[in-house]
């Protein structure tokens, strides 16, 4: 890691890891603001579905412009809207006229900039990194992800309960100007343009699709995690309904914590160990083990600690599949091609997302908190009564379905061997 070719990487990888811990902070704030305003699982859902809804439907045309732009700017002009909107939340709230759509309009922006520099940034760190180092940067990148997942619930509800939301955003545009301004006086080489940029905006991405139905593997493991995705983001809707209203906003940051604190430890020992003999098998297996135990935890525990260990045991071993997927993909497709493939993962990968808190949302609200408010005998045994006993159900059956998803793609790829040798 001391190789001279990494400073710069490592500079930007830095500085944008902060930024990214102050834009989570204020994300989880708003979290917070809403729910406490409406009570409703599906209208904080909503936030989400509005930052992906741009995110699935412009991804492919983003990456074949990403292929022709300087990544740099870019990157730059979408950091700086993005900031524009923070300010602009700021303002509203300083004069009192901060409403729900206001929320739902600005998430859908920044999700479109998020769109098109996602691509930028993925060449970006291709271009800035030696192929050696592949795996161990990805362990850094998670490294920074599970850090910031433990520091966001922490620090946001602290300065949210004690200085209000304006101290969060405060602390976002300072940590935006660093990463801003690092970013500005960086060198970024740019990968050699094939003729392929030079065709009709439609026929230049679609050729990111075309690449995708050649390469089974990698369309398996995209659609693979498009499943997981469903399932997560409806996991993601209903956690926030079941802990705070089993146990309060401290108890969800203390889980949320706990999900960075498991991802920290994992993302060292991603950094750190060897290669293993079968990329995809090690993707299928620790997704497997993800899947079956935190959703049961949090549907038959009754209280922060059981949370906590199922957290810790779920989310342990997502480095190891973010960096091994991580691996494949950046070792198979052409640096040329990247921006477009890249583009088109995110739109296959992440459409369930929106779809999935969404879906969530609905069934917390209108399902399963309905069925176990009128529900006793084995069901309240099982998942509790009152407010949150439904969300904990639904957990019961994330689970169940997610054990399903991975047990079948497990069978579907179970041919396929890749190695670095590949």
């Amino acid at each position: 890691m001391k190789n001279k070719s990494l400073k710069t990487y490592l500079l930007l990888w830095s500085t944008q890891s902060l930024s990214a811990l102050g834009s989570g902070l204020t994300g989880y704030a708003l979290v917070l603001w809403l729910y406490a305003q409406s009570g409703s699982a599906l209208k904080t859902a909503l936030l989400s579905v509005c930052s992906y809804a741009p995110y699935v439907l412009m991804s492919i045309f983003a990456g074949a412009l990403s292929d022709r732009w300087n990544k740099k700017k870019t990157m730059l002009l979408c950091d700086f809207v993005a900031a524009l909107s923070t300010i602009a939340v700021l303002v509203l709230i300083k004069t009192g006229k901060l409403e729900v759509w206001h929320l739902y309009a600005v998430n859908a922006l920044n999700g479109l900039m998020n769109t098109v520099q996602q691509p930028a940034a993925e060449v970006a760190v291709t271009m800035l990194i030696p192929e050696k180092h592949y795996q161990r940067t990805s362990g850094l990148r998670s490294f920074s992800q599970s850090l910031n997942s433990i520091l966001t619930p922490v620090i946001a509800t602290a300065l949210f309960a004690f200085a209000g939301i304006e101290s969060v955003i405060a602390v976002d545009l300072t940590t935006f100007t660093l990463a801003f301004l690092t970013l500005l006086f960086i060198r970024i080489p740019e990968p050699n343009r094939s003729d392929d940029v030079k065709e009709p905006l439609l026929i230049s991405a679609g050729k990111g699709l075309s690449w995708l139905k050649q390469n089974p593997l990698i369309l398996k493991l995209i659609l693979f995690l498009a499943a997981i995705n469903l399932i997560a983001s409806t996991y993601d809707a209903a956690l926030p309904a079941m802990i705070i209203s089993k146990s309060g906003e401290a108890a969800l940051g203390i889980v949320n914590a706990c999900v960075g604190a498991a991802m920290l430890v994992g993302s060292v020992l991603a950094a750190i160990l060897p290669a293993p003999k079968n990329r995809v098998r090690t993707i299928c297996a620790t997704l497997l083990i993800s899947m079956s135990t935190e959703n049961f935890f949090l549907a038959f525990g009754n209280g922060t600690l059981l949370w906590s260990v199922g957290a810790v045991l779920g989310w342990l071993s997502i480095p190891f599949m973010n960096a091994n997927m991580d691996v494949i993909f950046r070792k198979t497709i052409p640096e040329d091609m990247q921006g477009r493939v890249y583009s088109c993962r995110n739109a296959l990968q992440f459409f369930t997302i929106p779809v999935g808190f969404f879906v969530g949302g609905i069934l917390v609200d209108k399902v399963f908190e309905p069925l176990m408010s009128k529900s006793g005998g084995w069901l309240s045994a099982l998942f509790g009564v009152g407010k949150g006993s439904g969300a904990a159900f639904l957990f019961f059956c994330i689970g169940i379905v997610g054990v399903a998803v991975c047990i079948a793609f497990w069978l579907i790829l179970r041919n396929h061997n890749w190695s670095d040798r590949e």
